[in-house]
């Protein structure tokens, strides 16, 4: 891991921080969307064939299956599904979710708030099946009042889907569950195929290809965000223990081009956590992952302070802020920027994860400076309700024609003066 000392050498490394995507993945991602615009099926089967390996004559996963996979999957890890499923959603209810009518001088005002019709769920199936990604992506949506929900996955090599995946969609409630993945499953979501009716919203995470397809279909459909690699950043001093440290940091790093970030007041502490990396590491089954995380992005970050260290947390706005300190709570309030925080020994970032409560589809890549983790008003719209009385109108029509016409808009003024002389009349 690269040790940086202060929030100087932090600054000039962090900023230089950019998601951009590569030209030719950006051309071929083009080629997908079109092709599947333009030949619906017949390009998803190709493309799937192309890409997976896998031969299928349709993309939807039959009815049986369902019921199959509640065979196949080991009870108690169908428990924890529904145990998971239940903390979500007691999570998210506790999101306002109604809008309101306030009785105002002259008239009413107010929102109304509005479920997307239909979601479409993209659930990643590479090196790893995150069968997880479609309980934290649909509970959320159904205690938004989504009525319509779809999921996409990329099929296994047998043609089938992860019997994980099935069954928390079987939990759910949610039969439409397509075996497509890629660029070409965003492609179906926001067109629409003969198979695959279009969605209003693309929401969940994916390799590199699927966020950029995300990105160039937004405007037909929309998106929750375009999330980039995971990543954590774990603020520790004296107190916290290094084997916790390392844990935490590998539990991000085995994933696939994963960035994990260690600030420590205490030098210390650093020696002691390398050890437990390589102890760790020794044991792990997927240490090579975790091992080229750590070499090539890992990055330590020594600060003199808890305030230096979280002014660097700020910074580079982690996708996970894990809080190993003495007083998590009294470091909180400095806190700006993250997309979920993790205070305090037993709050481990992989409980978050899984079981938690809040969503784990979480702003990476820095944008957690403006976004935030997916939750219930991903999936609603909000409409503002105007209606005045006619005094109202005479108090504030005049000002608003005069804005219209500062705007050079005289069709909004006369549209206004116009009512004004029904009032006068």
């Amino acid at each position: 891991m690269r040790v940086l000392r202060g929030y100087a050498e932090a600054e000039t490394l962090f900023s230089a921080r950019r998601c951009e995507p590569d030209v030719g993945q950006r051309a071929v991602v083009e080629d997908i969307l079109a092709a599947v615009k333009g030949r619906g099926d017949e390009a998803l089967l190709e493309l799937t064939e192309r890409f997976d390996q896998v031969r299928l004559n349709t993309v939807r996963v039959p009815e049986k299956a369902f019921d199959d996979a509640a065979r196949t999957v080991l009870p108690e890890v169908q428990d924890a599904i529904a145990l998971s499923a239940s903390r979500i959603r007691a999570f998210y209810r506790q999101q306002p979710r109604e809008g309101f009518l306030q009785q105002t001088e002259g008239g009413l005002l107010g929102q109304l708030v509005r479920p997307l019709n239909r979601v479409g769920i993209y659930v990643p199936a590479g090196s790893a099946t995150l069968f997880s990604t479609l309980l934290m992506c649909a509970v959320p949506a159904q205690v938004a009042g989504v009525p319509e929900i779809v999921v996409v996955t990329p099929p296994r090599g047998d043609g089938g889907v992860a019997p994980e995946i099935l069954v928390v969609a079987r939990l759910l409630g949610v039969r439409e569950v397509y075996r497509v993945g890629g660029a070409q499953a965003v492609a179906a979501l926001a067109y629409g195929t003969e198979s695959v009716p279009r969605v209003d919203k693309v929401v969940g995470p994916g390799n590199a290809y699927v966020v950029l397809a995300k990105q160039l279909v937004f405007g037909a459909v929309g998106i929750e965000a375009l999330p980039g690699p995971t990543e954590t950043l774990v603020l520790a001093d004296e107190s916290a223990s290094a084997r916790h440290v390392a844990a935490d940091l590998l539990a991000q790093a085995e994933h696939a081009y994963a960035q994990p970030v260690l600030v420590t007041t205490h030098e210390p502490l650093l020696d002691r956590v390398r050890a437990e990396l390589a102890e760790q590491l020794r044991t792990l089954p997927t240490r090579g992952t975790a091992h080229e995380s750590l070499s090539e992005r890992g990055v330590v970050v020594i600060v003199g302070t808890l305030e230096e260290g979280l002014r660097v947390a700020n910074l580079y706005a982690p996708e996970h802020l894990c809080l190993l300190v003495r007083d998590p709570w009294a470091a909180l309030p400095q806190v700006e920027h993250a997309g979920g925080i993790f205070l305090g020994e037993s709050s481990m970032e992989a409980l978050g994860d899984y079981a938690a409560g809040p969503s784990h589809v979480m702003p990476t890549g820095g944008t957690a400076r403006f976004s935030s983790a997916l939750n219930v008003r991903d999936f609603q719209k909000v409409i503002p309700l105007v209606n005045v009385s006619a005094e109202t109108l005479e108090k504030i029509g005049p000002a608003a024609a005069r804005l219209a016409r500062a705007e050079g808009l005289e069709a909004h003024a006369r549209a206004i003066e116009s009512r004004l002389k029904l009032v006068h009349d």
